[in-house]
């Protein structure tokens, strides 16, 4: 029982570091939610030089321990909020959010009404009425037609 503690306590203490190092963002991580303010396209897509700058910024704020949300509250504290590729969900902000999820709604409510409308508005049986003899002439004579 002691031993397999003490194996327990040594696999958590040589794991530690890996999950410290996995918790570290890297600059890839960074460059597709960053906006240059120059180009206004994400870093990865970037050759401006602010957006070399920027990067530059990101790698020292990784070997200084920053975390993700760290380095990005100081990009928009030094940019605003501008420079986040994704809008913010609180505020103005959140409309960007939920106009698109609206609209989704909005049309398939559309497109359901209108199918069960368009279903409903078909007959699917016959008539009530028999044919006159006129009009079973005629029906007869265009399945001739086509038979023959």
């Amino acid at each position: 029982m002691r031993r397999a503690g003490l194996a327990l306590l040594a696999a958590l203490l040589l794991a530690a570091p890996t999950a410290a190092a996995a918790s570290r963002p890297t600059v890839a991580d960074l460059e597709d939610e960053v906006v240059c303010p120059t180009c206004k396209t994400t870093l990865d897509m970037s050759t401006a030089p602010i957006a070399t700058r920027m990067r530059a910024f990101i790698r020292a704020r990784i070997a200084a321990g920053d975390s993700k949300q760290e380095i990005k509250d100081a990009l928009v504290a030094q940019f605003g909020p501008g420079v986040l590729a994704e809008p913010q969900k609180r505020g103005f902000d959140l409309l960007a959010w939920l106009l698109p999820l609206a609209g989704i709604v909005i049309g398939g409510v559309v497109v359901g009404w209108a199918a069960w409308r368009w279903s409903r508005g078909r007959t699917t049986s016959a008539p009530d009425e028999p044919l006159d003899a006129e009009d079973e002439r005629r029906l007869d004579d265009a399945l001739a037609r086509f038979e023959g």
